[in-house]
């Protein structure tokens, strides 16, 4: 669930879309009972002894592999860091792009501790390097904190402008623009079991879940209660849920490379799975109209028809396609990739009609504002882009958090941005503020074309 690589590392990030479920074997074992109060010291000599139980022949407390096609990756999942190499005293973890910071490093302790070398300042640290901010970057609103894990989707209500997360640590949470916690967390919880993606139905009544078991939850949004028994049926973890516009059918996709239609009154399947060439289906979006859907994932953007055949596959990406949206008028497609961009589609030919640049690392999610003039795109280089679709240029400075973004929402007003991911934070930001910069920047370069002749104005 994981964090990709650098441009620097394409074939790595490609793999990312062929991992398979977790390994059955081996478990995660527990630590000895020691404890470490500080890292390693720089230029510390470690010798590929593993200290915690079970040595070299297991892995430390909280990590989990993953076998790929022809290779084991290996997750911290603590820190939601995947690295390439087996976890050893002395061995270097990280790959290129995947640190903030060129100048660090990513180690293991002979405990079992994650661990980062600064060559910089001759310094190591328990925290993973984070993004500095330059000086007068935009700051939020707002920052809420409350989840304790990893926050992988976020949604904006438009009756009452509250904020809906779902997380790692196995909660939804409903929250108000301020910050404030609505209702009570301890309802939300869909035994203990990781919450990814999640969908809130037209009316607001109700939200659906995936999870990393692979069923889906259907939650009273008013009880925070859930309401039935969870669904069963994909073999790996959710990754996309959709409400189709007549609120009849949810789509999801999953890890295990299949697309499900679901009864949401009764929580039973509609027809059978559809198996794609993606992998993992990283989304799955119906169309304004609810006369065809869309996924992704590796490979071609897939277009089917309602009732589940493939009318037309669109090729163009690098990498794996992580997100979709659709333009109101369902003409036209937008999509985000590893492969750091963003792309605009015309439907009815396939045809590629924007390319948008500026991200330095994967690009995970993507929002359209109401009224269709911008695109947000949250990416693993701990940014939120905003694009404005009349030039096709990023506009404003980058949103900036403290770690990889993974989810991007926005206000039904148009007004407010939420965003959240690896750090655990969710960030509401003032889209006007955030665009205030460069409409200011705008209106002095019409009102002074030739800035060198100012002088003479006096």
């Amino acid at each position: 669930m994981l964090n990709e690589v650098s441009e620097s590392s394409t074939s790595a990030v490609q793999r990312d879309a062929q991992r398979e479920a977790p390994s059955k074997s081996p478990a995660p074992v527990a630590l000895l009972q020691m404890s470490e109060k500080e890292p390693p010291p720089y230029g510390a000599q470690h010798r590929q002894d593993a200290l915690w139980e079970g040595g070299n022949d297991g892995l430390p407390h909280r990590w989990d592999q993953y076998r790929l096609l022809d290779r084991t990756e290996y997750q911290d999942n603590e820190l939601t860091m995947v690295s390439l190499n087996r976890p050893l005293p002395g061995v270097r973890l990280d790959y290129p792009g995947q640190l903030v910071d060129p100048e660090c490093e990513w180690h293991i302790s002979p405990l079992g501790r994650s661990y980062f070398v600064n060559h910089s300042t001759r310094t190591t640290s328990w925290k993973k390097p984070k993004l500095e901010r330059p000086a007068g970057s935009v700051t939020p609103e707002c920052i809420i904190e409350g989840h304790s894990k990893t926050i992988w989707s976020l949604a904006c209500l438009k009756a009452s402008s509250n904020v809906m997360s779902t997380s790692e640590d196995g909660s939804i949470r409903q929250w108000k623009r301020d910050g404030k916690p609505v209702g009570k967390p301890s309802s939300w919880y869909g035994d203990g079991v990781g919450m990814g993606t999640m969908a809130v139905s037209l009316d607001e009544t109700m939200v659906v879940c995936g999870n990393v078991d692979g069923r889906l939850r259907l939650w009273n949004m008013k009880e925070g209660s859930m309401i039935g028994d969870p669904w069963e049926g994909h073999d790996g973890t959710v990754r996309s849920l959709d409400w189709s516009p007549n609120a009849l059918e949810i789509a999801s996709g999953s890890e295990d490379g299949t697309i499900r239609r679901w009864n949401p009154h009764t929580g039973r399947q509609i027809a059978p799975p559809i198996e794609t060439s993606h992998e993992w289906v990283y989304a799955v979006k119906y169309s304004p109209q609810g006369d065809r859907f869309i996924s992704c994932g590796d490979g071609p953007i897939c277009v089917w028809s309602r009732d589940g055949k493939l009318l037309k596959e669109i090729n163009g990406h690098d990498g794996v396609v992580t997100s979709l949206r659709w333009s109101k008028d369902g003409a036209h497609i937008f999509s985000g990739s590893f492969d750091h961009t963003i792309r605009k589609w015309r439907l009815i030919d396939g045809k590629e009609l924007v390319l948008l640049r500026g991200h330095t690392n994967s690009v995970r999610t993507l929002c359209l504002t109401p009224n269709e003039r911008y695109i947000l795109s949250a990416s693993s280089d701990c940014s939120i882009r905003i694009w404005d679709l009349k030039t096709n240029q990023a506009v404003g400075d980058p949103l900036l958090h403290d770690d990889e973004v993974l989810a991007v929402a926005m206000s039904p007003d148009g007004k407010y941005i939420a965003s959240a991911g690896l750090d655990k934070k969710i960030y509401v930001w003032n889209l006007e503020a955030a665009l205030e910069r460069y409409q200011v920047g705008v209106l002095c370069a019409s009102v002074f074309p030739h800035p060198f002749l100012m002088v003479l104005v006096v």
